[in-house]
């Protein structure tokens, strides 16, 4: 196997080979939307909005020295109030301007070329005692949301046969799937984009792993899944939008 040719999408050397007068950018056409559109008849869940630092104390330095990937977990829910602290530390919106939404994760531009998907499994509702309709979800970030997406039979089967067998992917209360949407960052980077977009997913999975450390929860992001699979059980395209990363978390 020639691994050189895999080995020349980690250097900056690509660089050479771009002519960044012809991306899209700076030809002038219009940006793709920060969010990828939904219809408004999807049912939308409002997430909680709090002052975080009043309700998850823990210490940086304590949560990065406690942090461990955790693949074993309780049949314990996750509230409502931990899922929106979840998906404010990996992908909240800190301000909107325009084709720029500054959230709480780095990444090259600002282009956020990622979606976050959950597979909802065992999630306390705002109604005590309740707990979400299980099923595929995907986060709002502009409107801190969720989006319902759809139900699935054996949702938990799915998530562990997407993950080539990995059990603890469909043990969790839910699990995350970020999906990559290219052209987001295509439009400015053109072929260096590619490099980037890995990048910025691993900048969500360490803030994934500290915000877990806060609410006394789990993970364990995962790499290994079957590419092909786990876009049909999203219905992505697979071109336009792909799986990239999988977090699951859960009580231990």
């Amino acid at each position: 196997m020639d691994l050189d040719q895999y080995r020349y999408f980690l250097k900056d050397s690509i660089r050479k080979t771009i002519d960044f007068s012809k991306t899209d950018q700076s030809q002038g056409i219009i940006a793709p939307p920060i969010e990828k559109p939904y219809s408004p008849d999807n049912k939308r869940i409002e997430l909680i909005t709090a002052d975080w630092d009043e309700i998850y104390d823990i210490t940086l330095s304590k949560a990065i020295n406690n942090r461990e990937s955790r693949r074993e977990y309780n049949h314990n829910p996750l509230t409502l109030m931990e899922l929106s602290f979840l998906l404010w530390a990996t992908q909240g919106v800190r301000l909107y301007a325009g084709n720029y939404a500054f959230r709480n994760v780095p990444s090259a531009g600002c282009r956020h070329a990622l979606e976050t998907y959950l597979a909802v499994f065992n999630v306390e509702s705002s109604q005590p005692g309740e707990v979400l309709e299980p099923g595929i979800y995907r986060y709002l970030p502009l409107t801190h949301e969720l989006l319902f997406e759809f139900s699935k039979d054996r949702l938990q089967e799915e998530m562990v046969k997407a993950t080539f067998g990995q059990t603890f992917a469909g043990q969790s209360a839910v699990t995350f799937i970020w999906s990559a949407m290219p052209y987001r960052m295509e439009w400015r980077y053109g072929l260096d984009s590619h490099k980037v977009i890995a990048m910025d997913a691993g900048h969500v999975g360490q803030n994934m792993y500290l915000a877990c450390e806060a609410i006394g929860a789990g993970t364990c992001t995962i790499g290994a899944y079957d590419q092909e699979y786990l876009d049909e059980l999203l219905r992505l395209d697979g071109k336009d939008e792909f799986g990239i990363y999988l977090a699951p978390v859960g009580k231990y």
